[in-house]
């Protein structure tokens, strides 16, 4: 399971938060109040029965576990004088999963952006505009830089791909070989790297998950990917020096496990790792 990461974002001059959880995210109302005119508290937002109504629509879409029987008593209740319900009680109350109040180090009430989007009704429609634009702008920024990083590699991979095979076309495919045979030839060099860097051939792993599509590299962590790029290389090298393939496999198993272990405790590739 990923971690929180917590960003910001500068609405109209006002510093807000969002947290991103299990590829959801959160905006901080507390934060977003502080642009509001006057005093307006949270609850006053909860005492509105558009507000409850819009809310108990979202639960329903998105949470499974959202408790109807409570939702149907907190909304006979909006507009009483004695109605009063916090972030909290809504909670605990209906289970609710889009609002949450929380202490610590992301203290403060959050709601999922659907709900914050319309919150910032509430503060101002020009408030809500500029919101929803600059929280775009981040989810932009994040995706650019996790494309670039994520990209980066897979070119990486796919170049050194691209001298491992014309390695084995100059040095192991005999002239005028029928495209069949370079085909096979092609496969067992193949299951040379998988076996050196994953134990198990590509015909093994799709026999183990017959139920996934594509091959064992779609699935591959980016250290492993990295690790397989190098491999590609040297194994380029080895047929270019004329070595047997049990040899070249035996010594590329070493590497790989040389490599993978400096790699799966490298910074860099870790935080690649949690973008993926």
């Amino acid at each position: 399971m990923k971690k929180t990461v917590k960003s910001t974002i500068n609405v109209q001059g006002t510093s807000v938060s969002v947290i991103s959880e299990r590829s959801e995210d959160y905006i901080s109302l507390t934060d977003m109040l502080k642009a509001k005119d006057g005093d307006f508290f949270i609850a006053d937002w909860l005492r509105n029965r558009n507000t409850v109504e819009f809310l108990g629509i979202w639960e329903s879409i998105n949470n499974p576990n959202f408790n109807y029987g409570e939702f149907a008593t907190i909304k006979s209740q909006v507009g009483l004088n004695s109605y009063k319900l916090s972030v909290k009680e809504w909670v605990e109350k209906t289970n609710a999963v889009g609002l949450k109040a929380s202490a610590g180090r992301y203290g403060g009430t959050y709601a999922h952006k659907d709900l914050a989007f319309e919150f910032g009704m509430w503060i101002s429609p020009e408030f809500k505009l500029y919101l929803i634009h600059e929280f775009q702008r981040l989810k932009e920024d994040e995706a650019k830089r996790s494309s670039s990083e994520w990209n980066l590699t897979r070119t990486l991979s796919k170049i050194n791909y691209q001298i491992h095979t014309d390695a084995i076309k100059a040095h192991l495919v005999p002239a005028k070989i029928e495209a069949k045979g370079i085909s096979v030839i092609y496969a067992t060099e193949a299951d040379v790297l998988n076996l050196a860097l994953f134990g198990i051939t590509a015909a093994e792993w799709k026999s183990n998950n017959s139920d996934k599509k594509g091959n064992m590299r779609d699935y591959a962590e980016v250290s492993q990917l990295i690790c397989l790029s190098n491999l590609e290389n040297l194994n380029a090298h080895f047929i270019a020096q004329g070595l047997e393939q049990s040899v070249r496999l035996e010594e590329l198993n070493k590497i790989a496990i040389q490599q993978m272990t400096i790699l799966v405790a490298n910074r860099n590739v870790v935080a690649l790792e949690k973008k993926k």
